[in-house]
């Protein structure tokens, strides 16, 4: 394991598409064992900062978007087993699909009633509310086990008392994580880090315990 504790450096970098930057001047260390939040309006450059985050370390990250990207008409179990497809050869996933293996039933079965998806496991995806289907795409991303969480609003379909469980077992089961948020109470209470973006720059980065809601709401007033 690298023994450097900085993850991602960026001195003075544009981020973009095509040649067309959406974030500029982008000065941003994070660290091994952060739990960072990253705020700020829609389009500000939060998706294309988190999608940068993981193409720089694809193996050591969990990735969890902000559209669910499941497969219809495959269970809630079938689409949690998918973030482990890498680790195993075709015969064994083939196997699972055509009939579920005890090991992958008993972990995928144990993930899902922590994430209140219990009783929905073995029914099609196109069957769940949006709530559930943000809660599978959640449960994708725990059942890879990698040190580095990364997710683009992934509680934004669910309630505050849901969001909340669910940020606690993200952060617990993570050495390192970064979230896009909107709800800047989730930010404070979750995180350790609140790195803040507006227009297309960097204009917040503060330990969370030395900011305040107020502070906060600032960042979504840039009309």
């Amino acid at each position: 394991m690298n023994t450097d504790a900085s993850l991602f450096r960026f001195q003075q970098a544009s981020l973009g598409y095509a040649g067309s930057p959406v974030l500029r001047e982008l000065t941003l260390e994070l660290r091994r064992g952060e739990k960072v939040a990253l705020l700020g309006e829609s389009g500000t450059g939060k998706s294309t900062l988190l999608r940068r985050l993981r193409e720089l370390r694809p193996a050591e990250v969990a990735w969890c978007p902000q559209q669910p990207g499941l497969v219809p008409v495959l269970s809630a179990f079938h689409n949690i087993y998918m973030g482990r497809l890498e680790r195993h050869p075709f015969w064994y996933n083939l196997a699972n699909l055509v009939w579920p293996l005890a090991g992958p039933r008993a972990e995928i079965a144990t993930l899902a009633t922590r994430l209140g998806l219990g009783d929905q496991l073995w029914r099609a995806t196109e069957q769940l509310s949006g709530g559930q289907q943000s809660r599978v795409s959640l449960g994708r991303a725990l059942y890879q086990e990698k040190p580095i969480f990364i997710g683009d609003e992934p509680v934004s379909a669910l309630d505050e008392h849901q969001a909340d469980e669910l940020l606690r077992l993200v952060c617990g089961q993570h050495e390192t994580v970064v979230l896009a948020l909107h709800n800047v109470e989730q930010a404070l209470t979750h995180c350790t880090r609140v790195v803040g973006l507006s227009e297309g720059r960097l204009v917040l980065d503060a330990a969370t315990d030395a900011l305040t809601a107020a502070q906060l709401h600032t960042l979504y007033r840039h009309h």
